[in-house]
């Protein structure tokens, strides 16, 4: 798979089992295939997808986070800030939120929380600019990420939020990547997606769905 999250497939490939990539349903019915990474997921990147893919799956994102009634839109990074932008505007804002690693000199301690995702090794800080309060205070906020995992970093959008003195009223996404986020997530917490892919295992014949 050269160049993938170019386009979208009218079909899948056969499987299960499943070669080299999976094929992620859309609400449209066509299919993205994604690779499928050695720690048993399907990927997605999206400072590598297409215009044309970026753009749909914020659109199917504006519509499954519009019932929660957003205000505002707060972007994890670094992948989420590639939706949460576009997603803002889809929603009808005017500005939206950045949530970043690097600290400015004005940035306080106060807000910012550890952060660790299953792709990395390191674990880094998130930091909110102190001047942004004023636009998140007493706003509906949106956590905007590119995917969900294991929760890591959704927990750490929280924390930082909780740090401020807010809670989302849910977490939009473009992909759920496997369940294992879901046993601790905050119940009043909706999590809303495009679409949703499972763990894999890796047998002679190729990838299989696998719990968890």
């Amino acid at each position: 798979m050269s160049d993938p999250w170019q386009h979208f497939d009218p079909m899948p490939d056969p499987g299960p089992p499943f070669g080299a990539r999976y094929p992620a349903r859309m609400p449209d019915g066509r299919v993205l295939h994604l690779p499928i990474r050695p720690i048993g997921v399907a990927g997605l990147i999206a400072t590598q997808a297409s215009f044309p893919v970026v753009h749909a799956l914020v659109g199917w994102m504006a519509e499954a986070a519009r019932p929660l009634g957003a205000e505002m839109v707060l972007g994890l990074p670094t992948l989420g800030h590639v939706f949460a932008p576009l997603l803002a505007e889809r929603l009808g804002h005017r500005n939206w939120v950045a949530a970043g690693y690097s600290r400015k000199l004005w940035y306080e301690e106060r807000l910012s929380v550890p952060m660790r995702s299953i792709t990395t090794t390191a674990e880094r800080r998130l930091w909110l600019d102190p001047r942004m309060l004023p636009r998140l205070a007493g706003r509906r906020v949106l956590l905007v990420d590119d995917v969900v995992s294991s929760g890591s970093s959704a927990r750490a959008g929280l924390a930082l939020l909780a740090a401020a003195g807010l809670r989302p009223v849910g977490l939009c996404v473009a992909m759920i990547q496997t369940r294992a986020w879901a046993a601790d997530w905050p119940a009043d917490i909706p999590v809303v997606s495009v679409c949703e892919t499972p763990r894999l295992r890796q047998e002679a014949d190729g990838w299989w769905p696998a719990p968890g």
